[in-house]
């Protein structure tokens, strides 16, 4: 597996395009106004405290008020209030809490008018980004990320990853953990800690406590809201989650970004410090790496597969919902169930791909083609949690019903992306796909048309006069590449008569 990072930097804001095996599965966007990044934490106060909701809002700077449950206060919330209030004299500049003496835990059912009141100063970390009309979400179960851990304030708790399966390695992470853990701290292992030294972890948690201390230092004299820790950029917060072995390539078109992720790959992962690169081609950086055409393939309402196949994408106020469909694809397998099982089995791939590129959160439900054998219904199952595995957001999957429906709830922390895809119809008022939408649907048809095509034929294709000139354009056009590839070339007639989106292939005999 081949892992690449390709950084776009635009004067008003930064796109990343994550791709494995050149394949895109992840698409961020970073613009330079964005002021409530998830992980962000702000001196906020409290505003007006709902005790029927048990929640309270809280102004974070933000045009619509942020929104604090009982239940994201955490348990050490007297403890943070207390040291507010001593950090906020200035006097007070004991951050490591050494001897910083911790109020009791609040009770885990009670009421949220017990524990804050309005016009009160308050730490607290944006959870979810606004979406919408809706504020950020809050909690004030404050957690500072590292690159192998968290590290989690007024705390004792020492946990692990789930996603690290083996238990002697689990104990021997948190035997290490409870080693080098400061007093007052909790900590959590990530993923990315297995198999590392304790040199390694205490150096990552020592950077951690650093940031904690300069966070401290700027809460004297501080007028609210305002925000006193920056989660790192998402170059940064990237790599800090992803960065692995796989990673064979970063490039960027943006030269102080280049000196900027040289400088923390020198950090955190010395050794692949070589791979950064600085894009010089007159080409666009995402014209380079095929980016473009994955963004304009790959967000449209339908979602061409190999073989044919396809999903139709629907969203929805209260949910998404994806049809499988297997379209024209010819039929080797040896039965309605071989095929259906076949098709299943790339659409989990490419369903798993695209909740990870679009971020798509909240309830989806997926409309597979059914199956009647139970064993087949559990190895798509099987199949889709292991396509799933790499996803870093909070998810969970329950198993196909027997009407081939599958339920997934996926953590939403960030607006949707959503990317346009059409464009005006040249033969008539509205939209229609972009020229590159419709390429993938002709270059489907012509695997199969060529296949089928025996003896000395030459081949024809009729398309609209707009959809000729985009396959014809340039020396090194898209139908010298086909020749390339089927060793025959194919003749373009542009054809007036044609709409937009119609086209056909003829053959005749040389």
């Amino acid at each position: 597996m081949k892992t690449e990072l390709i950084i776009r930097s635009n004067s008003s804001d930064i796109d990343f395009a994550l791709l494995r095996d050149g394949k895109l599965i992840e698409l961020n966007n970073e613009t330079t106004d964005n002021k409530f990044s998830v992980g962000d934490i702000f001196l906020a106060k409290i505003g007006k405290v709902l005790t029927g909701l048990n929640a309270c809002f809280v102004n974070v700077g933000y045009e619509k008020d942020g929104f604090l449950h009982y239940h994201d206060l955490g348990a050490q919330v007297n403890s943070l209030n207390k040291f507010i209030k001593k950090v906020s004299t200035g006097k007070y500049k004991e951050f490591t809490l050494k001897n910083f003496r911790k109020e009791d835990d609040i009770n885990k059912d009670g009421s949220i008018n017990q524990v804050l009141k309005t016009g009160q100063n308050l730490l607290v970390q944006i959870v979810k980004e606004p979406i919408s009309t809706k504020g950020p979400r809050l909690s004030s179960e404050l957690s500072i990320a590292g690159r192998f851990l968290v590290l989690v304030p007024f705390s004792n708790r020492v946990s692990v990853s789930q996603k690290i399966a083996d238990p002697k390695e689990k104990e021997r992470l948190k035997r290490l953990a409870k080693s080098i853990k400061p007093k007052g701290f909790g900590v959590i292992l990530r993923t990315v800690a297995e198999g590392k030294k304790v040199a390694e972890l205490d150096k990552d948690l020592q950077n951690s406590l650093e940031r904690w201390k300069t966070m401290c230092k700027r809460i004297p004299n501080t007028n609210t809201p305002t925000k006193i820790l920056s989660e790192l950029n998402r170059a940064s917060s990237i790599l800090r989650d992803v960065m692995n072995e796989s990673f064979t390539n970063i490039v960027t078109n943006d030269d102080s970004l280049k000196v900027e992720i040289k400088e923390y790959l020198q950090e955190i992962y010395p050794e692949k410090e070589k791979i950064v690169k600085l894009h010089r081609s007159q080409v666009p950086i995402f014209e380079k790496y095929g980016i473009e055409r994955q963004i304009k393939t790959s967000f449209g309402k339908t979602v061409s597969m190999s073989k044919g196949a396809y999903l139709v994408i629907e969203h929805t106020e209260a949910l998404h919902v994806i049809d499988v469909n297997s379209g024209n694809r010819s039929n080797k397998a040896g039965s309605q169930e071989e095929t259906a099982l076949e098709v299943n089995l790339i659409a989990a791939s490419e369903i798993a791909r695209q909740l990870q590129l679009r971020d798509m959160g909240g309830i989806i439900v997926v409309d597979f083609i059914d199956m009647h054998k139970a064993e087949n219904r559990n190895k798509l199952y099987q199949h889709l949690k292991e396509q799933m595995a790499l996803d870093r957001t909070k998810h969970k999957i329950l198993p196909p019903s027997k009407f081939g429906l599958v339920q997934i709830t996926r953590q939403r922390v960030r607006p949707e992306l959503s990317i346009k895809t059409t464009e005006d119809n040249p033969n008539k008022n509205g939209q229609v796909e972009a020229p590159i939408v419709l390429l993938e649907k002709i270059e489907a048809d012509l695997e199969k048309f060529m296949s089928n095509s025996k003896g000395n034929k030459k081949v024809q294709l009729h398309v609209h006069p707009f959809i000729a000139a985009y396959l014809t354009k340039g020396v090194n056009s898209i139908r010298f590449k086909w020749y390339l590839k089927h060793k025959k070339w194919i003749t373009i007639i542009p054809r007036d008569a044609y709409t937009y989106l119609y086209y056909r292939f003829k053959t005749f005999k040389a």
